[in-house]
């Protein structure tokens, strides 16, 4: 009876260490985190800050890898001709999953060479100038690009991206003649904002915090729904009569189409683990993020209703790859 009750206890603990093993245990030794971006814009600090949690839930190295260009093209092309081994991810947005499809000849169909595993985040944008521009209000601001057609350009982080689509939508409801200056990523675009190069643009909640408090640029509104905890004296463009401007900027978790399906509920049993760590959701309630916590399946049906609004968008706006 002894011998037998032994024998049990070592099997339930074998059994046991065997179950550990298989949750920790991911096949890859090293893990690429993609950012589709340079360093510096919204998507590059939130690869840098979930990618350490990350590590940490699959037991193996997770390494950020910038690979910006063509408004996030190139990096989720490299995404969605990786193996389908979960070892190669990417943190897309909006842009590179359901806008860029409408503007560039696309060597891929993200909805179909690409498998949603997680968002991680939901910010508006914030549309501001350089602290030189004579406009305190959106109402300014528009009177001052009217008063001096042709005088006045943004910048945004790419053609098509949302920050380029709410400026061409301005552009369009107050027939404003404004041109515009694409840059390879936010991060760029708002360096030469704060430098005075190009004197207004639409940026999310996420990367501007630090800049308004320097007094280099200046706040007019944002995008979101209601005003972000973070920015609660800034008005949002609803509330000032744009009733056009209700925009998020998503960013998700992306890997190539037939990943494993094990692999992909792995991910994102991890990410959604990560956003739920103090730290972490202390900095995305920080950026303004809404919790977007959820399965893959939902945010595949996100995605989906995602594709005809930003399509329509395009259209709207006539806007082109600059």
């Amino acid at each position: 009876m002894k011998k037998q009750l032994l024998l049990l206890t070592l099997s339930c603990c074998l059994l046991s260490s065997g179950n550990v093993l298989a949750q920790s245990a991911y096949p890859c030794a090293v893990v690429k985190f993609v950012s589709p971006y340079p360093p510096g814009g919204t998507t590059d600090i939130l690869a840098r800050m979930l990618a350490p949690g990350l590590a940490k839930q699959l037991g193996t190295n997770v390494v950020v890898e910038n690979k910006g260009g063509a408004s996030s093209n190139i990096g989720t092309e490299f995404v969605a001709n990786s193996a389908s081994d979960g070892c190669t991810l990417l943190l897309g947005n909006n842009t590179g999953i359901v806008i860029n499809q409408n503007l560039y000849k696309l060597r891929i169909n993200p909805s179909k060479d690409l498998a949603a595993v997680a968002e991680v985040a939901s910010v508006p944008l914030v549309l501001y100038v350089n602290a030189s521009v004579p406009a305190n209000t959106v109402g300014e601001l528009v009177e001052l690009i009217k008063n001096n057609p042709g005088k006045y350009s943004y910048a945004s982080g790419g053609s098509g991206s949302p920050q380029h689509l709410m400026a061409e939508m301005l552009k369009l409801e107050k027939q404003l003649d404004m041109t515009h200056i694409p840059y390879r990523g936010q991060g760029p675009a708002m360096a030469d904002v704060i430098a005075g190069q190009v004197p207004i643009a639409f940026e999310t909640t996420t990367t501007i915090s630090a800049q308004m408090a320097s007094g280099r640029i200046r706040a007019l509104a944002t995008t979101g729904l209601v005003r972000p905890k973070n920015f609660p004296n800034i008005p949002t463009m609803k509330e000032l009569g744009y009733s056009s401007f209700v925009v998020e900027n998503w960013y998700g978790i992306f890997v190539a189409a037939k990943t494993p399906s094990v692999l992909i509920a792995r991910l994102n049993k991890a990410f959604n683990t990560v956003m739920k760590e103090s730290e972490v959701a202390a900095s995305l309630n920080k950026m303004g993020s809404s919790d977007v916590a959820g399965t893959p399946e939902q945010f595949t049906q996100f995605i989906n209703k995602e594709i005809p609004y930003w399509e329509s968008l395009v259209k709207r706006t006539g806007a082109t790859v600059d």
